[in-house]
């Protein structure tokens, strides 16, 4: 019997790089926790087909920080995602990245699945928002094929259960919701924002399997956990491995690993 094919997604996000290669944000070194959650992801999770960056990318939204994701990522013989997020500055992502990497909005196809990217920052807001143009970008996508999809966006767009984090989500989020939930082609729904692992999912209308969501560990510094860490390590950082079966299956796997020494 022959077995589906797999494609592998390494999801990684908030790392909230600065212009400054040696610059702090909370207390440590963003590019080098960023590099150092790299080497680890990447040797956990291997083969990657994807590296899916979910946000955040840079803390003081300036060229240099963008730059110096760049650079960390050029070495990389392996296809790149980017959202962005509340920290972030849209047109510079794209100057400084837009060609090394695909930017939100945007899709990426993975053998029978294709990743949706959207961007859910607004310039000046710390909460998110989609437009009802992207909206109507994604409608399209979603009525354009067959296949199995995988949505991505920054900010969670359902509440997680933290009364500091869950006012700085999605807003509106029914807006997106409702056609998420419409569509059996969208199989998981992958966000950032929130600094720590969660897992939920959501019911469809019409009764089908429920439609599952998951949140991205920092590659820096932990939030307050909502939800217990399965492996024990809630202050460790970490990142995603998604694994997108051609038959539709999607499975997802925490990655910790030990934090740079201070």
């Amino acid at each position: 019997m022959v077995q589906p094919q797999t494609r592998r997604v390494l999801q990684l996000s908030d790392p909230h790089l600065l212009a400054d290669p040696a610059g702090r944000c909370r207390g440590r070194q963003s590019l080098a926790w960023l590099a150092h959650g790299l080497e680890q992801a990447l040797a956990a999770a291997a083969p990657v087909d994807l590296l899916l960056l979910t946000g955040d990318l840079c803390q003081d939204e300036s060229w240099g920080g963008y730059v110096r994701l760049r650079e960390l990522l050029e070495p990389l013989e392996l296809p790149v995602a980017l959202l962005g997020g509340n920290h972030d500055d849209a047109v510079l992502m794209r100057a400084a990245l837009g060609r090394r990497a695909t930017i939100a909005p945007a899709c990426v196809a993975l053998g029978a699945w294709r990743v949706l990217l959207l961007s859910s920052h607004r310039p000046g807001a710390v909460a998110g928002w989609i437009e009802a143009p992207q909206l109507a970008w994604l409608a399209e996508q979603l009525a354009a094929g067959t296949g199995p999809v995988l949505v991505a966006l920054h900010h969670p767009p359902l509440p997680i259960g933290s009364a500091a984090l869950d006012g700085i989500g999605l807003q509106r989020p029914g807006a997106l919701l409702e056609p998420l939930l419409a569509s059996p082609r969208v199989r998981g729904v992958v966000f950032g924002h929130v600094h720590q692992h969660w897992a939920g999912s959501l019911a469809r209308p019409d009764g089908g399997d429920p439609l599952p969501l998951w949140a991205c560990p920092s590659t820096l510094a932990p939030f307050a956990a909502a939800q217990p860490c399965p492996l024990g390590r809630p202050d460790w950082p970490g990142g995603q491995l998604l694994e997108l079966r051609d038959d539709g299956g999607l499975a997802t796997t925490l990655l910790r690993w030990p934090p740079l020494p201070e």
